[in-house]
């Protein structure tokens, strides 16, 4: 074919062809089904896993705490305790097991944690309130023979002693080194057989179960003594001796008194601004309506479980 001179032909044009549409075959498609499928099965398995290790410590803490019932064995209930946000973060879980000894019987429960108390039967709680613990200060004596007192409400397994109606609290002897700590001033111990001078011309003694100021005269005039309120005289808190009026406090525990031995117990208080809170020298505060609904119901015997 010839070319006419001058001109010059234009191309043909090339037909466009369409891309094809995406498309999988039967085996792509069941490739992806099973990558989804072992995906699944991964995740199920984990949430499996889960779920039976939760359930594990749960029966080991249970066990645990059956042991514990049964033997009474303080230091593994310590451990127990400790090792309880191994299972959650809080203390729910231990107050809904079900030891054999607690699932007819009433039990306490105090979370020194939470700052608060469960009366139980089984896992069904019957009452629960706030209370106040112990305050874990140390508290050191440095005139006379060195003495540290640690302010600590006992962990473990505990029970009722014994109950009390208007009870009267008795200070120990680190009553009177606190009131002089924070008051700055000295200490000393009344003798039933020796008199302290008065600082005024009179003499402080004992007569009988009374610490009396004593004048010149011969006349005895018995002295009040309450918390906050101690006896002093010549720069120092006088301590008297056990036995007497004036080392028998009455009010400070409220109207009611759980004793659980060793000078622990679980009592009202004349400070009901103090619950909920870590302030106590050991014990367990409660309201006074609380402890006076307790002191009705719980009988002498009641396990007490300090965590």
């Amino acid at each position: 074919m010839s070319i006419p001179s001058g001109s010059i032909p234009s191309p043909e044009p090339r037909p466009i062809r369409p891309r094809p549409a995406f498309t999988t075959t039967p085996e792509a498609r069941d490739g992806w089904k099973f990558m989804a499928g072992a995906i699944g099965t991964t995740v199920l398995l984990g949430i499996v896993s889960g779920v039976l290790v939760y359930s594990t410590l749960r029966v080991r803490f249970q066990r645990d705490i059956n042991r514990i019932v049964f033997n009474r064995n303080w230091e593994l209930l310590d451990d127990v305790s400790r090792k309880a946000g191994t299972v959650t973060d809080s203390l729910q879980s231990m107050l809904a097991t079900e030891p054999d000894s607690t699932e007819t019987k009433p039990y306490l429960v105090v979370s020194l944690e939470d700052r608060r108390l469960w009366y139980k039967v089984g896992d069904t709680t019957l009452y629960t309130t706030q209370v106040a613990v112990g305050s874990g200060k140390t508290l050191v004596q440095k005139q006379g023979s060195r003495q540290e007192f640690k302010f600590d409400t006992p962990r473990g397994r505990l029970v009722v002693q014994s109950k009390e109606m208007d009870p009267v609290w008795v200070p120990p002897d680190w009553h009177y080194v606190e009131q002089a700590k924070k008051k700055g001033l000295g200490i000393m111990a009344l003798d039933r057989k020796k008199a302290i001078p008065g600082g005024d011309g009179t003499m402080i003694e004992v007569d009988g179960n009374d610490v009396v100021k004593r004048g010149a005269d011969g006349l005895e005039i018995p002295l009040e003594a309450k918390d906050g309120h101690e006896i002093t005289a010549g720069g120092n808190i006088i301590v008297p001796p056990y036995g007497t009026n004036q080392r028998k406090y009455k009010g400070t525990l409220g109207g009611h008194r759980l004793n659980m031995g060793d000078g622990y117990a679980l009592h009202g208080t004349d400070e009901p601004l103090s619950i909920g809170k870590a302030v106590s020298h050991g014990c367990v505060r409660l309201r006074n309506e609380d402890i006076a609904y307790l002191y009705s119901i719980v009988p002498v015997g009641t396990a007490v479980f300090i965590y």
